[in-house]
């Protein structure tokens, strides 16, 4: 894996009392044949193919995803149930509670540490999710920026409230235009941090991605698989029916729970998660809702869900060592299982039978 080279920083803003931040050393990703990555959007089948994987080669499943870290968020997120968790191994799942932030530099020192561990034991280390910060801060490594500082988002969320996400997205884009162009005029989580980075450093954002590692340095599995749908209507299908599933189970409710709480609000890292955003902007406005804003905050979840899934797949197409596969083919699971077994070695036993019958043909679901 070849490392993009660093970029020429940019003078430093005229800010008060910039921190200085120290240049880390740049180091050569680890490889590691016994982990593999599997990653894809929202509702393209990874909790299915990692299962399926998991039928036929001993693995431990470390989640990359930033909304199953939370306790207490177990709808929205479509936690795997605690029977999945009990037939396989699961990590990073339910590790902080919805007050606490979880940086992608933090997961990837903890999932570093679980590898390690994973494969002591004689496993394989399986790596499944949709958080594209995660992987890159894993894979790729990440600059060794400024923890978040909550009095200045919350003093740059205000002014947000009285200009506009779009004004700040401007005003962003003075400071660091490369930052802004990749960015959405209301893309208010990521337009917030590269305001908040600016300030607290002096430098813009895009500077300080440089692609150099963090502490533990990069790490390049035996391969990383991109679940992509080759047909996107396939795949808003399945976001609108998850919505619905999830609506049924009970997502509202659970995010009346959390209000309940009174400890928690909306700028919160958690409650910033597509679906308990919307939710919590619903109950906001009326508890109970009428079946007119019911159908309104529906459309706007499953619109915020189909955005997400965009901005995971331009992650993914920038990953130019991934290994794609389609996952809206009927046979998508064989193909998977393939692919791993040229990774790991062929399934011995009642697995190998597995593989070669009950697999055959089936898509992921």
């Amino acid at each position: 894996m070849t490392l993009a080279p660093e970029r020429r920083r940019r003078k430093p803003a005229s800010l008060a009392a910039p921190r200085a931040l120290a240049p880390p050393a740049m180091s050569a990703p680890t490889p590691n044949t016994r982990c593999i990555a599997l990653a894809g959007p929202t509702a393209s089948g990874k909790s299915a193919a990692a299962l399926a994987i998991a039928q036929h080669w001993p693995v431990e499943i470390v989640s990359v995803d930033s909304a199953l870290v939370y306790r207490g968020m177990d709808i929205g997120t479509a936690k795997p149930s605690a029977t999945e968790q009990a037939a396989v191994p699961h990590h990073l799942i339910d590790i902080r509670d919805p007050l606490q932030a979880y940086s992608a530099a933090e997961f990837a020192v903890d999932a570093r540490h679980l590898i390690g561990q994973i494969n002591a034991r004689g496993r394989n280390a399986l790596l499944v999710g949709g958080s594209m910060l995660y992987f890159k801060a894993l894979l790729q490594g990440l600059d060794d920026l400024p923890r978040a500082d909550a009095a200045l988002r919350l003093a740059i969320e205000s002014r947000a409230r009285v200009h506009g996400w779009p004004a700040l997205h401007a005003e962003l884009a003075q400071q660091d235009p490369a930052t802004a162009a990749r960015l959405s005029v209301n893309d208010a989580q990521r337009i917030a941090r590269a305001l908040e980075v600016q300030t607290l450093t002096g430098q813009p954002l895009s500077a300080l991605h440089s692609g150099r590692s963090t502490a533990c340095g990069p790490l390049a599995p035996a391969a990383l698989i991109a679940l992509e749908p080759q047909d996107r209507g396939w795949l808003h299908q399945r976001i609108a029916e998850r919505f619905d599933t999830m609506q049924a189970a009970g997502l509202l409710a659970e995010v009346q729970r959390l209000r309940a709480r009174g400890d928690l609000h909306p700028a919160l890292p958690s409650m910033r998660c597509v679906g308990y955003r919307q939710a919590w902007e619903l109950l906001a406005a009326a508890d109970p809702p009428t079946p007119a804003q019911l159908s309104q905050w529906r459309e706007r979840s499953i619109f915020a869900t189909r955005q997400l899934a965009k901005r995971q797949l331009t992650w993914l197409r920038s990953m130019s060592e991934r290994q794609v596969l389609a996952a809206d083919a009927p046979d998508a699971t064989p193909r998977l299982l393939q692919t791993v077994e040229r990774l790991l070695g062929a399934p011995t036993g009642a697995a190998a039978c597995g593989l070669l019958a009950a697999d055959a043909g089936q898509a992921l679901r």
